[in-house]
């Protein structure tokens, strides 16, 4: 996962020793047993003030993966409310009629955003096991709305085996179709013209793209390191759409995958941050927000946001700590990033980034939030 599902020929070749085998098996095996995960707990809000009747434009949304619930948070203050939504969110999408679609262990919840009211949760076709939480936990993990808003997509993580497509009719809010996909669906994204549904399958090096009128798959190997199996970090991690229709995936702040899904080939451009890197999003201007988690060896860079301009050119933006994902302001000016992260180091927080001047922040929010979504 966010799990997040963020030295090239040093890090390509075989592992050397046992020890570090075992340390690079948390982001690398999606089978790996953990330690039996503590019960989930509520988020612990600390409103500054009385909460407004309705929610404001531009209040953030975050999914507590440590938690069962999605908290809403002012930019400013901090976390102003709660909603209870299910064991382990990990993934969420705001719709324009203000629903919030949050992808947990036990199915897909839906929030209304504006009256911060759960409106139920929607089970899973798939069988993905007891319920549980942590990194390699079965449920839903990247998820992504219709333009229309008329059907949700939701990438299913079934522990040990491929991942599966869940189609949502948003009207009836239930599933109403199936689609193999690889495994561990990191994350899922849609085609701007509604066509096509991708899904970034993090152990499988792929991406599963769908056609939303005749459910196909295909998969793209999206691998510029290569498939080195489940044992390495090398690996899509999350995605994001360029106007153009191409899909694109970042790798270790040193390569950003371009992917044609038209033709299935991928382009390698140049990236700086020497980092792990998971989270992708891309603002109005077409510039490309990258979240970099930190070290996977003694030659990386520490965690930052990678700036990238449509020209290809870069900006890194230290950051202090790991972090997940990113999401950007309306007007393309603030990038909010997930304290999180889906391994160790995560915290309960956001970090604010001035995106003119480089300028950071850091806010309470919520519990080891993961996904993120400006209302």
């Amino acid at each position: 996962m966010a799990g997040a599902g963020r030295g090239t020929a040093l890090r390509g070749g075989v592992l050397g020793t046992a020890a570090l085998v075992l340390f690079l098996a948390g982001c690398g095996t999606g089978g790996a047993a953990e330690s039996a995960p503590a019960a989930p707990r509520t988020a612990d809000v600390k409103p500054s003030g009385p909460a407004p009747a309705r929610t404001a434009q531009g209040t953030l949304l975050v999914a507590d993966f440590d938690a069962d619930t999605v908290t809403f948070v002012d930019p400013d203050r901090g976390p102003i409310d709660s909603v209870k939504v299910g064991t382990a969110p990990y993934g969420l999408v705001v719709g324009d009629d203000g629903r919030a679609w949050v992808a947990t262990a036990e199915g897909v919840a839906v929030v209304d955003t504006e009256t911060r009211k759960s409106l139920g949760r929607i089970p899973y076709e798939t069988k993905t096991g007891p319920v549980t939480t942590g990194e390699y936990r079965g449920g839903g993990m990247g998820i992504a709305l219709a333009p229309d808003g008329k059907q949700v997509y939701v990438g299913v993580n079934v522990p040990g085996e491929k991942g599966v497509l869940e189609v949502i009719d948003a009207d009836r809010r239930e599933v109403t179709d199936t689609v193999p996909v690889g495994r561990r669906p990191f994350d899922v994204d849609v085609s701007r013209d509604g066509a096509e549904v991708y899904a970034t399958g993090h152990d499988s090096y792929d991406v599963t793209a769908v056609r939303t009128d005749s459910l196909t798959p295909r998969r793209l190997v999206v691998a510029p390191y290569g498939e080195l199996g489940l044992g390495s970090w090398l690996k899509p991690h999350y995605a994001a759409v360029r106007d153009d229709g191409k899909v694109l995936l970042p790798f270790e702040g040193e390569r950003l995958a371009v992917l044609d899904p038209r033709t299935g080939k991928v382009a390698i451009e140049k990236m700086t941050a020497n980092t792990h890197q998971h989270g992708a999003a891309v603002a109005p201007d077409g510039t490309l927000l990258v979240v970099g988690t930190g070290p996977i060896d003694g030659s990386d860079e520490g965690p930052s946001l990678t700036v990238r301009a449509p020209d290809g050119k870069e900006r890194v933006v230290p950051l202090d700590g790991p972090h997940e994902d990113v999401a950007v302001s309306e007007d393309g000016r603030t990038a909010y990033v997930t304290g999180g992260f889906t391994r160790e180091g995560s915290w309960d927080g956001i970090t604010v980034v001035d995106l003119d001047s480089g300028e950071t922040r850091r806010l309470p929010a919520g519990v080891r939030p993961l996904g993120i979504a400006v209302l």
